[in-house]
């Protein structure tokens, strides 16, 4: 079983910003989505996580129809999302943002919270101290940590890296390869496109809100003139010289 998005159109303002995107995602396998900035990667997100409207499309966990259904509903079939910007309640302890993340599932609460602080020691340091305080890295941690107390079998992480030093970006990017050694299935949204593509089986190019490409992670590694024209047409490139500058 799998998680599934079959042609998949997203709404803001009550305009498509998201059109007939479709992908599926095994347990363990990893795909990552990219696209320039405003290509509707977000909005891709936030319509599977239940935060924004749906047009046409299905989003299909386990077989089970969760389209259109509530953010909570969503976490609890499995599939949890951490949103671009590391959010966190900003006047909240670690230890409280934890616990309020782990709502929806009480009888596990507890454990969920050992594993959280086993995988960031960093937070176990620091369980009393305001969120808000806390350090880009530190808080991305904590947004992360907030998807993994629902115990999710498939995790959609937009923009993780954003803003982070680039020691931060690789310890965080361990987790999600330890993660994906686990069984979990990730949708990797990555401004880093050689990290995502490094870690990813199967890749998707958003533009305007249309795949431009869909398939092998590893061709579009070794392609760069592919992945160019993916990302903004035939015959224009990006500037600069490094993929995902």
């Amino acid at each position: 079983m799998s998680l599934e998005i079959k042609g998949l159109s997203v709404q803001a303002s009550g305009k498509d910003v998201v059109t007939n995107v479709s992908f599926s995602l095994d347990p363990g396998k990893v795909t990552a989505i990219l696209g320039s900035n405003g290509a509707g990667k977000s909005e891709l997100v936030l319509g599977i996580a239940g935060v924004m409207p749906i047009s046409a499309g299905t989003v299909l966990i386990e077989g089970s129809d969760i389209t259109g259904k509530s953010p909570d509903i969503v976490r609890s079939s499995g599939v949890a999302a951490v949103p671009e910007g590391h959010k966190v309640l900003t006047q909240l302890s670690v230890d409280e943002n934890l616990r309020a993340a782990g709502s929806l599932r009480w009888a596990d609460l507890e454990e969920n919270l050992r594993k959280t602080y086993e995988r960031f020691p960093e937070l176990a340091e620091r369980k009393g101290q305001l969120a808000g305080t806390l350090s880009g890295g530190q808080q991305q941690m904590v947004a992360l940590g907030h998807a993994l107390m629902s115990a999710p079998n498939y995790l959609i992480i937009d923009e993780m890296s954003l803003g982070l030093a680039p020691l931060i970006v690789k310890r965080l990017f361990r987790v999600v390869e330890e993660l994906q050694a686990q069984g979990v299935g990730i949708v990797l949204i990555e401004q880093f496109t050689d990290l995502a593509l490094n870690l990813a089986g199967h890749a998707i190019v958003l533009r305007s809100g249309r795949c431009q490409y869909s398939g092998s992670a590893k061709t579009l590694l070794a392609n760069p003139d592919l992945l160019d024209e993916a990302y903004f047409g035939a015959g224009h490139h990006r500037a600069g010289t490094a993929i995902g500058a």
